[in-house]
């Protein structure tokens, strides 16, 4: 259970040991969380120009339960239009996000805990090649695929499109599952994202991110594999 009585002044230890996710916020203003984590939310703030209030307001949305999975919409009978926005604005911005941050707490926790625990040099090297993927693969999608998807269903240049949408999906589904390989790989590495015995917070934190961006591919894919894809390969059949 959260307290109810963080504030400026509070650790700033003492809003990470409620929840690491909040480790993600107060680094991404440049607040250090390990060492410097016994001073005040205040304090920390003064050091760095900000404005504790601010940083404040971007923590307070943490304490809040996250939405249920079981909840999201039922996206087998939504516009496409909508359900490739809907992929673009939460898991591409998402992973824009989450692709970058990751590497650097892989950095960090590869140069303090290295010796003891060489598997993290595998699981380095296994997400920079999922990174590398991926990233190219948004843009397609988004340059590419999406544009053509919102023409069909709105009747706007499909007879420009040719060969239609088939061979661009035929490449994601491949990409994806060049993905799909990669994410296996990395939980082996990390046996489930467990984080070691001797594993510091920022150990504990990489562990977390990684289960949350394994969590959210799978829905990702999931969406793009199972619904988006046959719908539109669907669409397009019935149109000729």
């Amino acid at each position: 259970m959260h307290m109810k009585n963080l504030d400026i002044h509070s650790l700033v230890n003492d809003f990470t040991k409620e929840d690491m996710s909040r480790t993600n916020v107060l680094e991404g203003f440049g607040i250090d969380t390990c060492c410097g984590g016994n001073k005040s939310l205040a304090e920390a703030c003064g050091e760095k120009g900000l404005d504790p209030a601010v940083v404040l307001k971007e923590l307070i949305p943490v304490e809040e339960p996250a939405g249920s999975v079981g909840e999201e919409k039922d996206w087998s009978d939504a516009d496409l239009a909508d359900l490739v926005t809907h992929i673009e604005e939460t898991h591409h911005v998402y992973l824009k996000k989450a692709l970058p941050k990751l590497s650097s707490l892989i950095e960090k926790v590869v140069d303090a805990h290295g010796v003891r625990h060489p598997e993290l040099a595998d699981l380095k090297q296994v997400f920079a090649l999922l990174r590398a993927d991926l990233e190219p693969h948004l843009m397609k999608e988004e340059r590419v695929l999406f544009p053509m998807i919102r023409q069909i269903e709105s009747g706007t240049g499909v007879e420009e499109l040719h060969c239609g949408t088939q061979g661009p999906i035929n490449v994601m589904r491949m990409e994806h599952q060049r993905a799909e390989a990669l994410q296996d790989k990395l939980r082996k590495i990390t046996n489930n994202f467990a984080t070691p015995e001797d594993g510091c917070k920022t150990y504990r934190l990489l562990m977390e991110t990684l289960e949350n961006l394994d969590a959210d591919l799978n829905v990702h894919l999931y969406k793009e594999n199972e619904i988006l894809f046959p719908r539109v390969l669907g669409t397009e059949t019935q149109s000729l």
